[in-house]
């Protein structure tokens, strides 16, 4: 098995990622109080840098808050409200929630609330590869997307990517990112026979269902000499993706498009890459074929998709409950959506996928690296 990479942090140990994970899918309200402090902007500033950090009750800046019920009754009245006391009692419940859940520590003497080192990594280091604070923003977007789901679920209709809050949207980039800023460059590309060389020389590259170009921009800034086309279905996340590569400096090299995978412009490339989607694909044989039929005879395919076994029993682990609950809730929804519909599903597999890229008529596949959470293909004609 792979590392965390030559960008991981020393606090930082597999082991304990894992652990983090198991803990945080056992208490379902510790992750959505994650997810709202994070919209808050509270960890950062409770815990401002490493390592470890420290915030009295109701201490921090003052700003306006929102005045719901009886605070906007009692501001209409002409009665003050500092903003500080008013975010105060929210601001001790929260810790006094993350104190009993361990995840910071309380000083009764001092009555000071401490973030430790290792949760600290977890909770605010965005380029860690353990930062869960994405996985809070998923499941917050699930939850306001719950009734919408239940309701396909019924019909046996399905939910669009395009039709879940943008939540999911934001959360599924940083829950994600942290691993291909971590993993991609440094140990996942070099996995591939010859790719690394192909991409320093120069090629061109397909990203296939780039999101908001993270990945794209990631290996654009390593190599210079290449070209690369992001594409994918959803026109807002290829707005956000345009923008992001022009604030890198990447935009001389990198272009995007708003294209299914089945219908993603060009021909001749060295490499096409998909990471985390193609089990969300309603037709991922039809876009494996499409696929083949813009690769270079001699080009590479690299298909990025969540760990997981072939068998159900493979993945009744932390992370298999993790992704079974986000295939019910996302992936499978989404492939219904589409054409044919075939939902693999999150827990996919090595073999479904190998089946899926002989059917699009490849016919060499094998895994070349893992990471806790994901796993990595390499196929070629």
């Amino acid at each position: 098995m792979h590392g965390l990479g030559q960008e991981q942090h020393p606090l930082v140990d597999v082991v304990d990622v894992v652990d983090g994970v198991r803990g945080l899918l056992e208490q379902g309200d510790p992750v959505l109080q994650g997810a709202a402090a994070h919209r808050d902007g509270r960890p950062q500033r409770q815990h401002p840098g490493l390592p470890g950090g420290a915030v009295e009750q109701g201490q921090g800046p003052a700003r306006e808050p929102r005045a719901p019920g009886r605070l906007r009754r009692r501001q209409q009245a002409g009665v003050p409200v500092a903003a500080a006391s008013a975010e105060e009692p929210y601001a001790r419940e929260w810790l006094n929630a993350q104190a009993a859940g361990g995840y910071v520590a309380y000083d009764p003497a001092t009555t000071t609330y401490t973030l430790p080192p290792e949760q600290a990594v977890a909770l605010t280091v965005e380029d860690s590869p353990a930062f869960l604070p994405g996985f809070f923003q998923i499941a917050l977007g699930t939850v306001h997307d719950t009734a919408d789901v239940i309701e396909a679920a019924r019909s046996g209709a399905g939910v669009g990517w395009h039709e879940h809050d943008t939540d999911v949207h934001v959360g599924c980039e940083r829950f994600f990112r942290p691993s291909y800023h971590a993993h991609l460059v440094a140990e996942w590309l070099p996995a591939l026979d010859g790719v690394v060389d192909r991409l320093q020389q120069g090629t061109t590259v397909a990203d296939v269902g780039c999101g908001h170009g993270a990945s794209t921009i990631l290996m654009a800034q390593a190599f210079p000499a290449s070209r690369f086309v992001g594409s994918d279905y959803h026109p807002e996340s290829i707005a956000v993706a345009r923008e992001r590569a022009a604030a890198t400096g990447v935009a001389d090299r990198v272009s995007f498009e708003a294209a299914r995978a089945d219908g993603f412009t060009g021909e001749g490339y060295g490499l096409v890459t998909m990471f985390d989607c193609l089990h969300d694909m309603g037709d991922p044989v039809g876009a494996a074929r499409h696929v083949r039929s813009r690769l270079a005879d001699d080009g590479t395919w690299m298909v990025v998709e969540p760990m997981a076994g072939d068998h159900v029993e493979d993945n009744l682990n932390p992370v298999g409950r993790a992704y079974y609950g986000f295939s019910t809730l996302l992936c499978t929804p989404s492939s219904l959506s589409q054409d044919v519909g075939l939902a693999l599903g999150t827990q996919a597999g090595p073999g479904r996928i190998a089946a899926v890229t002989t059917a699009g008529g490849f016919t060499r596949f094998s895994r070349v690296a893992t990471t806790p959470f994901n796993q990595v293909f390499e196929v070629r004609p």
